[in-house]
């Protein structure tokens, strides 16, 4: 006999744990680690869906009482065992339940609709078909004789020509097929994501730099050395081209690759890039496909139709069955960790994948993150540099703006006189200018200025932005409501608009360049299909001067008449509750800067801020990681912060704000006898409210550990695990949120 461990595939989330069964003979060595199979379950054995975990030859319990699994789910998407194994990877490291880690690496389940098209085809030889074609005519049977006339000719034509052009009935085309002399075919097609009206052509060389670190990981990958590999390169120094000399080297193996992407950065330039080498080997995945799109091109990948899935965070589990290498593009992102149950991050996840498929992962950034350098520094991942720009352009020149200067010389205007001479300049000249700005909206926040409240969502425990539409809105929920006249605590009438986002950065520029064309990208302008693209293009076209945006506009964006970069607001991440803050604000400002000067013509930047000082702006003027890394490294040396310890955020919500304080209450004790128990230098602080104390009508509460070790803070999280299992039923939610 052999037993499979099986998770029974239900909603219900509480279901978590694995079910033994008894593997019949007839389906011995078809029951595999990943099939999906069908079981008796309950008291009722009512048949349900479930994913073998594991396949054994001794079973843990009596066998007496062990169901027999029933089949092998028909018709089922194909799951390989490396993806099984890559849930449990997740279920073990990030928490949540089995269910949630599979449902987050296994392909669309749910088949949709295929796209049929229908052909008539002549299913007689030419002398038959003519004979008939002579006695339909005889017989005044016109439609028959216009049908065959016209296969005679054609051999093949599409149903849909047959019927509409030619006018030929159902009951024509059966009669015909009935004679022998005609078949229907049907062929099933999958939905195509990439739209590219082009002839592949790619005609890159690669200059000294790029051909190294090529060189490098690939006799690293001949030797069986596939440590994850971390390119930091300058922005414009062509790690793209790197990348997809790599993957054609895989793809001349026979195997297949996966580029992450950050969401905001898969434009449709992005793409054409590896389209004119792969042409239609490659497709996508992003969250604006249909469930029935993706669908088709994780089953295009399952079929070896591709070779190249490029997308976010979700392309990571496209179904190859001989992956080759992951690529993570910007790799510093914040994108590439899963904000919902499991939090997850791409790279660790990216990694592991690639350990289970025998391939390798190359990151690449023109800021890695603090966690990946170290990383690099340490020798767990090997660390190329690109240091100059791929073409010959050279680096901006950046000037760093004092705000407070502005102010004390009597300039209220949210562009400083340096900048606003710059744009006037560039404009003259027909050149093109970015303004950043990370935020959008109107107005950050609209208050009373007689007692000071500001008009906060019902929902969330933050203020409503003003939006030029006239609505104030909240930008967690979703919440809005007309803007007031009066203030809803004390009846004044001074209600007055503070800070500034998008909009309002746009409304500034038209008063002051009314002769220049401008273009606003945020969520507000890209919500539409196709949004992104439609105002990257028009800009790439020069049919705007001017194009203001939030960080969608710094995401790998190429253009080579943008000579003048603004960010308007650099302090803006800079003083957030995030230990992390400096670095965000680095990594944006460096990849902002990055955006001007990329073609023949010299490019200039403007960073406008109230900290001109701070080591985060120093640097990021600079285009200087190095030293922002040694400033960042002794701050979170001193303070504890990861990479030098590893930290886990147990965060808790619940619609019950006294339930949840009291449950937090009950797993702070918890977590303090285990580290009792354990022994090891493990700190604990919380629980405490974050910095948004409620998002849409669930209060929030969070406990931080830190430890030097990551094991450590898997036995918290185990630890924890088993507590809350108490409250299994009841209105509790945890995520487990790691930081290493």
């Amino acid at each position: 006999m052999t037993f499979a461990d099986v998770v029974i595939d239900i909603s219900h989330e509480a279901v978590d744990r694995t079910f033994e069964y008894i593997i019949p003979e007839e389906l011995e060595g078809i029951v595999k680690k990943g099939s999906q199979v069908q079981v008796p379950f309950g008291r009722g054995s009512a048949l349900k869906k479930g994913f073998v975990i594991n396949v054994k030859e001794r079973a843990a319990f009596d066998t007496a009482r062990l169901k027999t699994i029933q089949g092998v789910e028909p018709g089922s998407t194909s799951i390989e065992s490396v993806m099984i194994s890559l849930a449990d990877f997740i279920r073990t490291s990030y928490g949540g339940t089995m269910n949630q880690a599979l449902k987050t690496v296994l392909p669309v389940k749910r088949r949709s609709e295929p796209v049929i098209e229908k052909f008539v085809c002549l299913d007689a030889d030419v002398a038959s078909a003519n004979a008939a074609l002579e006695t339909n005519e005889r017989k005044k049977n016109v439609a028959k004789a216009r049908l065959l006339k016209e296969l005679i000719s054609e051999k093949v034509l599409p149903m849909s020509m047959v019927r509409d052009r030619l006018n030929i009935a159902a009951s024509t085309i059966r009669s015909l097929e009935k004679d022998g002399l005609i078949k229907v075919v049907i062929k099933t097609n999958l939905r195509d994501a990439v739209n590219i009206d082009e002839k592949p052509r790619y005609d890159i060389r690669l200059n000294s730099e790029q051909s190294e670190v090529c060189r490098s990981i690939w006799e690293r990958y001949e030797s069986k050395d596939l440590r994850p590999s971390l390119i930091r390169g300058v922005t414009g120094s062509g790690k793209t081209e790197v990348y997809i000399e790599l993957i054609n080297r895989m793809i001349g193996l026979g195997k297949q690759a996966i580029i992450l992407i950050p969401e905001i950065a898969l434009t449709y330039q992005t793409v054409l890039r590896f389209y004119r080498k792969f042409g239609n080997r490659i497709s996508v995945i992003h969250s604006r496909l249909t469930p029935a799109q993706k669908h088709d091109q994780l089953e295009k990948a399952r079929l070896g139709e591709v070779d190249v899935i490029i997308g976010p965070r979700s392309a990571l589990f496209t179904p190859f069955k001989n992956l080759g290498i992951i690529i993570i593009d910007e790799e510093h992102e914040g994108t590439y960790r899963n904000e919902n149950v499991p939090r997850y991050h791409a790279r660790e996840v990216a990694i592991k994948r690639a350990e289970l498929s025998g391939g390798i992962v190359v990151m690449g950034s023109a800021t890695p993150s603090i966690e990946s350098y170290f990383k690099a520094q340490n020798g767990r991942y090997q660390l190329y540099k690109l240091e100059k720009r791929a073409n010959g352009a050279v680096l901006p020149d950046v000037e760093i703006v004092d705000l407070r200067e502005e102010l004390n010389n009597g300039r209220r205007s949210m562009v400083s006189e340096r900048l606003y001479c710059l744009i006037e300049d560039r404009l003259s000249r027909g050149e093109q200018v970015m303004l950043f700005i990370n935020r959008r909206g109107h107005s950050s926040f609209v208050s009373c200025r007689k007692c000071g409240k500001p008009l906060k969502c019902p929902h969330c425990d933050v203020s409503l932005k003003y939006h030029n539409n006239g609505k104030l809105m909240c930008h967690y929920c979703g919440y809005e409501m007309p803007m007031v006249k009066t203030c809803p605590e004390c009846g004044s009438k001074y209600i007055g608009r503070f800070g500034a986002g998008t909009q309002k950065v746009e409304e500034e520029i038209n008063n002051l360049f009314p002769q220049a064309k401008t273009l606003r990208m945020d969520l507000d302008t890209t919500k539409e299909k196709d949004g992104h693209a439609k105002i990257l293009s028009a800009f790439a076209n020069r049919e705007a001067d001017i194009l203001i945006g939030t960080q969608m506009i710094v995401k790998g964006h190429d253009f080579a008449n943008v000579t003048l970069v603004g960010i308007m607001a650099a302090d803006m991440s800079l003083y957030s509750e995030s230990y992390q803050a400096p670095e965000r604000t680095f990594q944006l400002i460096t990849q902002a800067a990055g955006r001007a000067g990329r073609g023949e013509k010299k490019g200039s930047v403007v960073i406008q801020t109230y900290s001109p000082d701070n080591y985060a702006i120093q640097c990021g003027a600079k285009q200087d990681y190095e030293s922002f890394y040694a400033f960042e490294m002794d701050y979170r040396t001193i303070l504890g912060y990861p990479p030098v310890k590893t930290m886990l955020g147990i965060l808790l919500t619940s619609a019950d704000k006294a339930f949840l304080e009291s449950v937090c209450r009950q797993l702070s004790s918890c977590i303090d006898e285990e580290i009792k128990r354990t022994g090891r230098d493990i700190w604990k602080m919380g629980p405490v409210d974050p910095s948004i104390s409620m998002i849409n009508d669930r209060y929030r509460k969070i406990i931080y550990v830190k430890s030097k070790t990551y094991d450590d803070l898997i036995l918290i999280k185990d630890a924890a695990e088993e507590f809350l299992q108490q409250h299994q039923g009841k209105d509790i939610q945890t995520a487990f949120d790691f930081q290493q």
